[in-house]
């Protein structure tokens, strides 16, 4: 057996090869999607199943031998799907923009590049396009790691006829952007409310003077920084290049692993509820009577049929009588009987009892 390596014109000569097999394979899988999608069409099932390319992308991660990472496999055959999907039509999504947010990031994350984007001054825009039909999909922050729930997107779940369908956890790197590559002259700090909160020990050490001012988004405070040579924004490499501005510096969030999950929302009309991919959640909002004990009880069907709860937020009902809505994350799948079980012994307890939504669980 020859033992001689190829040289540098070889091996780009065999990666040739390679990619020409790969494009073939792919227009391959391209024409069956088109196949897919007009036996989708005639029977009136949605373009988009979330719990499906979740399961064509943990099938694929289990099969992978390497030297490729799991998490680039998930990465490269998100966006195979997203370009597929964009055969027929690409899909519109809606986020808090402009452009360079980490919410549009999210939301290329978890439907690939391929997609219509909707941009939306506030979260309660992008409800609205999702639910008006502006957009089919909308993504909003609903937790960070450090600074807990985003508020607004709660309340707004609570209100809406909009509900869950997928949800994406992003690992967020807050820089900090202008116009010049120092830290000199900086009087004015510009981001949303939540990367303010999110920098604020950073800032405080080093920019103690500067004013911190919230803005609609990160982007939009990348945008006004690139108005002003005494003031920075907090944003993402990606705004950086977007608005032409210098990284003063890297990283400046206070938690080295700061995460922030988002969730991709949609009228039930839209796409119903995904069916179980074999990691979900449900997540539920209720209240429950005001008497002492109340709160215990819409426990225990969890712990007697066996559902673990991975999250459990309060929320003012705003009625001036001093009530909360609960909101809460449950592991499984309605379809899975001890889930659903425990999902009828709780609402039977519960004054108010709302399903946000039933999907599988995000990266």
């Amino acid at each position: 057996m020859s033992t001689t390596k190829k040289n540098l014109s070889q091996l780009r000569a065999a990666i040739d090869e390679v990619d020409r097999e790969l494009l073939a394979l792919l227009n391959r899988r391209a024409g069956f999607a088109n196949e897919v999608g007009e036996l989708k069409r005639a029977e009136g099932s949605p373009v988009f199943r979330p719990e499906r390319e979740a399961q064509v992308i943990n099938t694929l991660q289990a099969a992978n031998q390497g030297p490729l990472k799991s998490e680039n496999v998930a990465t490269i055959w998100r966006e195979i799907m997203s370009a597929c999907r964009a055969l027929e039509a690409p899909l519109r999504v809606a986020y808090l923009g402009p452009a360079g947010t980490f919410s549009e990031q999210a939301a290329v994350q978890f439907f690939g590049s391929s997609i219509e984007h909707v941009p939306c001054v506030n979260f309660d825009e992008v409800f609205h396009a999702a639910t008006a039909g502006t957009a089919d999909f909308g993504v909003v922050p609903v937790e960070n790691n450090s600074e807990g729930v985003v508020t607004r997107s709660l309340d707004l779940l609570l209100q809406s006829p909009l509900h869950i369908v997928g949800e994406v956890s992003l690992l967020v790197r807050h820089h900090l952007l202008r116009l010049s590559n120092s830290l000199e002259g900086i009087e004015v700090v510009l981001a949303h409310p939540q990367a303010l909160a999110q920098c604020q020990g950073w800032l405080t050490k080093h920019l103690p003077n500067a004013e911190r001012r919230a803005v609609s988004s990160n982007a939009e405070g990348a945008r006004l920084a690139a108005t002003n040579p005494a003031w920075a924004g907090i944003a993402s490499e990606r705004a950086a290049s977007e608005f032409g501005l210098h990284v003063a510096v890297h990283a400046i969030q206070d938690d080295a692993f700061n995460r922030t999950r988002f969730a991709v929302i949609c009228l039930p009309q839209t796409l119903q509820a995904p069916q179980a991919s074999g990691r979900d959640c449900v997540s539920l909002i209720v209240s429950v009577p005001n008497r002492p004990g109340a709160v215990h009880d819409i426990l225990v069907p969890l712990k007697q049929h066996g559902v673990s709860m991975t999250r459990f937020e309060s929320r003012p009902a705003r009625s001036g009588q001093w009530e909360y809505y609960f909101y809460i994350d449950l592991q499984g799948h309605p379809s899975q009987p001890h889930v659903a079980a425990a999902l009828k012994d709780l609402q039977s307890l519960c004054a108010f009892y709302k399903v946000l939504g039933t999907y599988p669980v995000g990266e």
